[in-house]
Formats: structure tokens, C-alpha cells, sequence
């Protein structure tokens, strides 16, 4: 009896051995079901994914930067939201950014991520690099209301200080042609050199292996006008094999639409790049009816095999400065010798005539608009003149005592500047005829600024304020030019696919968590060119790589926006 005592006491403790792993096997398997297995899950959403097709019910899964489960999830995540009613998509692209400056004295980019922008596209015609020490020299001297520091050289290092400093949204450039010129030419009216020219294409080479998504230009404005056609087949040529495109403010947009356009197809087909049409417009009421001859050249030469698309954005009026209201020559030589000359009464005359005129070898946006009570002045960096802020060009005039001409010309010297101006010169018809296109995107052509401190000691356009969310409010859900999915995708996956951009504009498992969450009731533009530092209403909720910049409504002083690198970027590059 003792030893069949002791051989039960034995297979007890054997059989406790071997169950108590078990139980705690079960017990480990129980706790990992039930612990988290995202970082954030976002539930009940109707997803509108970017790629263009229709709406669906379903949640999304963040880990990390990335989105990681889209559809139905059971799993459970450290952080839920619940979007019941609401739109989900990819984050915005701004194709046409000039958040250059405000992002470095606010990188929170206000304007826009209350809109859902999570990337800029910087760079036209003009980028923060290449520059040489008298670059930045004249940089810091003509700085305005936004001050700030330049310790970067080149564009890569430009948009890595963005990236160290702490921005909210994601950040990208075109290398600005107009930059190159001057780095190498000045603000002369004359070609480059063949060794000048050689170091232009060398400089833009450079920037495509920093991270620069192709070459901008804006054909315009002195000194880029001075450039040939030939100078900047040269320099696309110099990018093409980088994977690099081309996007202008061509050389004309109004009397010489047509042949602006024609240049932008012989660039892209002589240089070997795909061809954006930065701001797709036609200006000034006598050349409304271009705009079908555009569509049409534009389609031909699509169907041609040549790649080229367009954005745009989405007001009848254009912002700019009184630069684009006197003639190139008057500019040669940059901001100084344009004063001093305006100052010479011989010259005044000259230019006055010149404005009065209907130009076809230069963009005279003044005439354009019609009358001086068609320009509105926006920025002035004198602050004896900004009292002149959000008046017309015509009422300071009045007020003055002097000619609009006369006007223009005399706070060019007294501002130190070219003067940020209003100009009115689209028609409503052709704006949503434009969105209709469906190679269009959008973009600001504006900063991001904060309805607050420096900022509001000038005036912006309100596409800086109201771009975005104008088009999913009046000509989406108001108006019904396009659908709610064709918008979406024009603003997120038709973007990135033309930067060449990989991993975003899609709500897709493994790309990058640039998420909006934004009630389509409510979406709206609140700015206007009275009031424009007012913010857009209806967004909700915006992350950038994972990281959530909106929350409710309201920014939550997050940064972790990124420097997105371009087709051409060599990682072994010296930024």
C-alpha cells in the first residue's frame, strides 16, 4: 500500500508539472489577444481611399508611420477614434507651395493642416537653395515681417533644417530655375555662358540627388524672363535622367497663352520630362475664351505621348506683386536698380505708357485686370504703409493724390519691395471648367500662416486659408462640379504619382499614415479677401507619418513632418 501511495503522489505532482505551463500558456494567450496590436485604429470611417474609386464603410490601423490594416479589424489599438459619419482619406497635397518662409517662423503650417494639406510642394521658378554667401546676403536684408536665420547652402539642406526644426507637415521642392540663374548669371538681362550654363545643369544634378523632385521655373518675373527656351531644355535635360519633371508659371498666361503653352510642350518633348502647368489660368477678360483652345492643345499633345498636366487654384483672382505691372527692362538688376530707375523721370514716363498698354512681350497684369480697383494690396513691409493694407489699388491712389501709375511706382520705392498685390483677373466659367479636367490638381500658391502674431501684419490671398476646403465645399458638395472621390484623388494619389512620390497618397497597407478625418457637411472655406485670416471648418483629424497634428479641430502643437525626397535622391548624397 505505501508504494502505490507514493507512486499516486508522484503522477499528482507529475500531472500539476505539466498543467500549470499549460494554464499559464492560456492565461499568456488570453492577455495577448486582448492587449493592444496597433498603435491606432480608426473605426467606422466611410473611406474614400484615393484612388478614385467609390466610398466604402471601414476602419483603419496605424503602427508606427505606417498605415497597417485597412478593412474590417478586430484588433484592438493604444489609441481609438471613432469616425462614424464621417470621411476618411488620404492627406492633401499642396502642388504649388510657398510655405518657404512661414513654415520657418511657425512650422505648424496652420493654414493648411486645418485644411488636411500634409505635404508642400515648394519651389516655383524660385527655391530656398542653391545660394551663394551674397544670395543669403540679399536674403536677410530683404526680409520682411517673417525674420529668421539661413545657416543651409543647398535645397537638401533647406529642407532637412525644415525636417530638424519641426514642422507638422511633410515637406518637398522643385530646385527653382530663377535660383540657378541667379547663382550663376545674377539678375542680368543676357544667356549664360557655356561655363555658366554647365554649372546651372551641375547645381540642378546636385539637387535631384538631395532629394528635389524635377526643375520649376516662373517665366514672368525678371530674371527668369530673361531665360531662352534652349537654357531651360538645357537644364531639364540635366535632370531628366533622375527621374525629374518640369513645372512653370509659363511666359505668359494671357495675350501670349497659346504660345505659352506651345513652349511648355517643345520643354518637355526636347528635354525629356514630364511637364506640369503650374496655376492653369487664362488672364484678363479678352482671353477668357482661350481657355477651350488650351484644353484642346493640351489634350492633343496628351494623347501625343507627351506627358503633361496642370493644377491650379480655385479663385478668380491672382496674387502676386507690382512687379507683374511694369515691364521686365525697368527690373533689370534686381530690387536696387528697379528703384533707382523708377525714381528717374524719363523712365517713369516710359513705364507709365507701358502699363497702359496691352503688351505681347511681357505679362502685364495690370492692364490685364482693367481697372486699378482690380489690385488689391496685400503686403507691404514699410510700416508707415501698411494702413494701405487691403485697399485697392485705386483707393490709395485716391487717397494719395497721385495716378494709380504714379501710385504703383512710388510705394515700390517707399515699401522696399515689390508689394504683395491682389490681381482679379479669371472668370468663375472657367475655373470650373478647369476642375473638371482630369489631369488637374491643386495648390495654394500661398504660405501657411497662422491666424496670429507676425502674420498678421499683411494680408494674404485667402487661397491660403481656403484652397482646399473651398473645393470640397462650394464645387464639391455646393455645387457638384466633380465627385467627392474624383476630388480626393486629384488632391492625394493623381499628386503623388506626378512627383514621383512612393508610399503616399493612398489608404493602403503599408504606405505612410497621412490620414484626414473630415465631415463633408460641414468642410468650408471661411477666408475672403476682406477677412482673409480666417481658418477652413471641418477638419477634424489629420496625421502626418502616424503622428496626429489635428485633433478635434485644433492643432496639437505636434511637428514630425518629413523632407519627402524626389525620384532622383542619392542617399550617400552630402546634404
Amino acid at each position: 500500500m505505501s508504494k502505490l501511495k507514493d507512486q499516486t503522489t508522484a503522477m499528482i505532482n507529475l500531472r500539476s508539472t505539466i498543467q500549470f505551463p499549460f494554464s499559464f500558456i492560456f492565461l499568456l494567450l488570453i492577455s495577448c489577444s486582448s492587449a493592444p496590436q496597433h498603435d491606432l485604429v480608426i473605426r467606422n470611417a466611410t473611406i474614400i481611399d484615393g484612388s478614385g474609386s467609390e466610398r466604402y464603410e471601414g476602419d483603419v490601423a496605424i503602427i508606427g508611420d505606417k498605415i497597417s490594416k485597412v478593412g474590417t479589424i478586430t484588433d484592438k489599438g493604444e489609441k481609438e477614434v471613432d469616425a462614424q459619419g464621417k470621411i476618411l482619406s488620404p492627406g492633401f497635397v499642396n502642388m504649388l507651395s510657398w510655405a518657404t518662409e512661414s513654415l520657418l517662423v511657425d512650422g505648424r503650417g496652420m493654414s493648411d493642416i486645418m485644411q488636411g494639406v500634409t505635404l508642400e510642394v515648394m519651389g516655383e521658378g524660385w527655391s530656398m537653395g542653391p545660394l551663394t554667401g551674397k544670395m543669403k546676403e540679399e536674403a536677410l536684408s530683404s526680409q520682411g515681417d517673417l525674420k529668421f536665420d539661413i545657416p543651409w547652402t543647398s535645397l537638401g539642406d533647406y529642407l532637412q533644417h525644415l525636417e530638424e526644426k519641426g514642422v507638422s507637415p511633410n515637406v518637398a521642392s522643385y530646385v527653382g530655375a530663377t535660383t540657378l540663374r541667379i547663382h550663376e548669371i545674377g539678375y542680368d538681362d543676357r544667356p549664360p555662358t557655356e561655363d555658366e550654363l554647365e554649372n546651372m545643369k551641375a547645381l540642378s544634378r546636385q539637387a535631384m540627388e538631395e532629394g528635389a523632385i524635377g526643375l520649376g521655373s516662373s517665366l514672368i518675373y525678371a530674371p527668369a524672363f530673361y531665360a531662352e527656351t534652349e537654357e531651360l531644355i538645357e537644364l531639364c535635360k540635366a535632370i531628366s535622367p533622375y527621374g525629374g519633371s518640369y513645372i512653370t508659371h509659363m511666359r505668359s498666361e494671357g495675350n501670349r497663352l497659346l504660345e505659352g503653352v506651345d513652349e511648355v510642350l517643345r520643354i518637355a518633348s526636347e528635354g525629356g520630362v514630364q511637364a506640369e502647368i503650374y496655376h492653369l489660368k487664362a488672364g484678363g477678360a479678352s482671353n477668357w475664351y482661350k481657355i477651350d483652345l488650351v484644353i484642346s492643345k493640351i489634350d492633343s499633345a496628351r494623347k501625343a505621348g507627351i506627358d503633361i498636366a496642370t493644377n491650379m487654384y480655385n479663385y478668380i483672382a491672382g496674387a502676386t506683386g507690382l512687379d507683374a505691372s511694369m515691364p521686365p527692362w525697368v527690373q533689370e538688376g534686381g530690387y536696387d536698380k528697379w528703384a533707382e530707375r523708377l525714381q528717374d523721370p524719363k523712365i517713369r514716363k516710359q513705364v507709365i505708357a507701358e502699363m497702359k498698354e496691352d503688351a505681347t512681350d511681357w505679362e502685364n497684369l495690370y492692364y490685364g485686370a482693367g481697372t486699378a480697383d482690380k489690385l488689391i494690396l496685400v503686403g507691404f513691409k514699410n510700416e508707415d504703409l501698411k494702413k494701405y493694407t487691403g485697399k485697392t489699388l485705386a483707393e490709395v491712389a485716391a487717397i494719395r493724390g497721385t495716378s494709380p501709375e504714379d501710385t504703383a511706382m512710388d510705394l515700390v520705392i517707399e515699401d522696399g519691395s515689390r508689394v504683395g498685390t491682389v490681381y482679379f483677373l479669371m472668370s468663375e466659367e472657367n475655373v470650373t471648367k478647369q476642375i473638371k479636367l482630369p489631369y488637374m490638381s491643386f495648390g495654394s500658391d500661398a504660405g501657411a500662416p497662422s491666424s496670429e502674431g507676425v502674420f498678421l501684419k499683411s494680408n494674404p490671398h485667402p487661397r491660403a486659408y481656403g484652397n482646399f476646403s473651398r473645393l470640397l465645399g462650394k464645387y464639391v458638395r455646393d455645387e457638384e462640379v466633380i465627385s467627392l472621390e474624383e476630388a480626393i484623388y486629384k488632391l492625394t494619389s493623381l499628386s503623388t504619382s506626378k512627383l514621383k512620390i512612393k508610399e503616399r497618397g493612398l489608404i493602403k497597407e503599408g504606405y505612410f499614415a497621412d490620414i484626414v478625418v473630415f465631415d463633408p457637411d460641414e468642410i468650408k472655406d471661411n477666408a475672403t479677401f476682406e477677412h482673409p485670416h480666417a481658418y477652413a471648418s471641418g477638419m477634424l483629424h489629420v496625421w502626418v507619418n502616424g503622428i496626429q497634428m489635428l485633433r478635434d479641430g485644433k492643432h496639437t502643437g505636434s511637428t514630425g513632418g518629413r523632407f519627402v525626397k524626389g525620384p532622383g535622391y542619392k542617399e550617400k548624397a552630402k546634404l
